[in-house]
Order: C-alpha cells, then sequence, then structure tokens
C-alpha cells in the first residue's frame, strides 16, 4: 500500500511546511505568537488529524476513491490554509 504511505507523507508534509511558514512569517514580521498564526496552525493540526483519521478508516465501500477524496480535501484545506497565511504576512 505504497499509495496509502504517500498519502500520510503528503499529508504531513503539506500541512507541516504551512506551520513552518507562519513562524517564517512572524518572525519576518517581528510578531511572534500573534492571535492569527496560532489560529492558522490550530487549523492544520486539527486538519492533520481528521484527514489522517480518514485515511485510516477501513470500513469504506470504495477504498480507491476515498482516498482521492481525502487528497481532494487536503488540496483544498491547504489552499485555504496558504490564503490566510497570505493575509498574515
Amino acid at each position: 500500500m505504497a499509495n496509502i504511505r504517500d498519502l500520510k507523507k503528503d499529508i504531513n508534509n503539506v500541512l507541516g511546511d504551512i506551520i513552518e511558514a507562519v513562524y517564517i512569517v512572524e518572525a519576518a514580521n517581528n510578531k511572534q505568537d500573534s492571535k492569527e498564526g496560532l489560529k492558522i496552525i490550530d487549523e492544520a493540526i486539527a486538519t492533520f488529524d481528521n484527514l489522517i483519521a480518514k485515511v485510516n478508516r477501513r470500513d469504506v465501500e470504495n477504498r480507491k476513491a476515498h482516498l482521492k477524496g481525502v487528497r481532494a480535501e487536503l488540496d483544498k484545506k491547504a489552499t485555504g490554509l496558504v490564503e490566510q497565511l497570505n493575509k498574515l504576512g
């Protein structure tokens, strides 16, 4: 199941990069621990937990379609988080 492993890595990497970018933007603007930044980080962590739980579900009818949906949800959530991050900077 290399496909599932790759999806889990993608979820981890994408959301981890967004969290790291929040810290970089805050450091560049001398606004450490801003409320907006913490909100983005909390949302990224919640998204990670939610998506990993969906990947680990085994009681789905069509596993391949389910995983495609999880990937699409990752793309949608990541895009929204990046838009919030852009407003932060």
